[in-house]
C-alpha cells in the first residue's frame, strides 16, 4: 500500500508541474490567435484551457498545501480563480457586444497573482516543501510581478522588466515537480 501511495504521491505532483507548464503556451498562443480575425474562435478556446488549467493549478495546490497551513491553501485557490476569471473573461469580445480592456484585466490578473502567491511561495519555504532557493526565487519573483503590474496599473510600463523572473519561477517549479525524486522532499511526499 506504501509503495501505492508514493506512486499516486509523485504522479499528482508531475501533474501540477505539467499545469504550470501547460498554462505557459495555452494562454501565450490564445492570445496570438485570439488578435486574428480569422483564427479568434481558436485564440479564444486556448484562453478557456488557460483558465481551465490556472483554476486545476489552484485545487490541486490548494488540496495540497492545506496540510501545513489551510488559510494559505484557501488565499491560493481564490488567487487562481481569480486569475482564471479574469482572463477568461477577455473572451467576452469575441461572443457579446461587451469591450473589455484585456490590457487592463490581466494586468489586474497578474498583480492578484503575485500577491496571491507569495504567501504560498513563504509556505513552501517554512515548511521545506521545495529546496530552499527555488522558494525564496518565488517569493521575489512574485513580489516584483506584483510591482511591475501595480506599475502598470500606474501607466508605468515596468512589467517587462519583473514579468521574467516570475515566469522563469514557474517554468523552473513546474519542471522541478515532474522531474524530482521523492527523496528530494520528505514534506512534498506530504504535499501531495
Amino acid at each position: 500500500m506504501a509503495n501505492k501511495l508514493s506512486i499516486v504521491e509523485i504522479n499528482n505532483a508531475k501533474i501540477i508541474g505539467l499545469l504550470f507548464l501547460l498554462a505557459f503556451p495555452a494562454y501565450g498562443f490564445g492570445q496570438y490567435y485570439f488578435e486574428n480575425e480569422n483564427t479568434k474562435t481558436i485564440g479564444a478556446l486556448l484562453l478557456l484551457i488557460n483558465s481551465v488549467i490556472v483554476i486545476s493549478i489552484g485545487f490541486l495546490l490548494r488540496e495540497a498545501i492545506n496540510q501545513f497551513r489551510p488559510s494559505i491553501a484557501f488565499v491560493y485557490l481564490f488567487t487562481r480563480i481569480y486569475e482564471g476569471i479574469l482572463l477568461a473573461s477577455v473572451v467576452l469580445n469575441l461572443l457579446t457586444e461587451i469591450r473589455i480592456f484585456s490590457g487592463l484585466v490581466y494586468f489586474i490578473a497578474m498583480l492578484v497573482l503575485g500577491l496571491g502567491s507569495i504567501p504560498m511561495c513563504l509556505t513552501l519555504f517554512k515548511y521545506r516543501i521545495t529546496p530552499s532557493w527555488l522558494a525564496i526565487w518565488g517569493i521575489v519573483g512574485y513580489a516584483l510581478l506584483a510591482f511591475g503590474f501595480l506599475m502598470e496599473l500606474m501607466n508605468l510600463e515596468w512589467s517587462m522588466y519583473f514579468v521574467p523572473l516570475g515566469g522563469l519561477w514557474e517554468i523552473t517549479f513546474g519542471v522541478w515537480l515532474i522531474t524530482r525524486k521523492k527523496s528530494q522532499s520528505t514534506q512534498w511526499a506530504k504535499l501531495c
